[in-house]
């Protein structure tokens, strides 16, 4: 997980990245489709950058989201292997760890029991990408409610307030992908912990 004092030295990478390309805030900002009071934000650390912004400034930059980060490639193992997939469970959902560890986006494998945290709603900055395996899953997405089965997915964005579910007893294992560049803590996938509003 991106811990806030990560968070906020994405800050001055991205301001030294863009004086390496030689370019002012306005051109900058204009080449990624931002406001210079925008970008201005996101390099003072007012802001925390979404990961389309990283992207963006990323191809703008001639860089990678990774490098934008401050992370070093080769500290990273790229592949994560089914035996090292230890699942952790907690409130009733299995999580295995399907990407590298303080990336901007976390990859899991997810099993949701059913009756399991469906009425958790969730609402947090960034984005969330799902993949239905197995089972069926009820999505339900502000005042939409869908239903859906294996090879569905859902693409959206996580401030929309959201409630996942399994339909059938047996529950729904899903291929997940969430941004952590605005969250600090678990409570994105999780839910929020005992004491902590949702």
């Amino acid at each position: 997980m991106n811990s806030p004092e990560a968070l906020t030295a994405v800050a001055p990478q991205l301001r030294a990245l863009r004086r390496r390309a030689g370019l002012t805030l306005e051109a900058a900002a204009r080449a990624a489709g931002l406001s210079p009071a925008h970008l201005s934000r996101l390099e003072t650390g007012q802001r925390q950058p979404s990961l389309p912004m990283l992207l963006a400034l990323a191809r703008v930059y001639g860089t990678t989201v990774s490098e934008l980060l401050g992370e070093t490639v080769a500290d990273r193992d790229a592949v994560v292997r089914h035996a090292g997939m230890e699942p952790t469970t907690a409130g009733g959902w299995t999580y295995r760890q399907a990407g590298a560890q303080g990336r901007g986006m976390q990859a899991l494998r997810v099993h949701v029991a059913h009756g399991a945290q469906g009425d958790i709603v969730r609402v947090h900055p960034g984005e969330e990408w799902l993949y239905v395996l197995t089972g069926r899953l009820v999505l339900q997405l502000g005042d939409a409610t869908h239903r859906l089965a294996p090879g569905d997915s859902a693409h959206f964005d996580s401030l929309t307030p959201h409630r996942l579910a399994a339909q059938e007893a047996h529950g729904v294992e899903l291929l997940f992908v969430h941004t952590l560049l605005q969250s600090p803590t678990a409570a994105l996938c999780l839910g929020p912990t005992p004491g902590e509003t949702p």
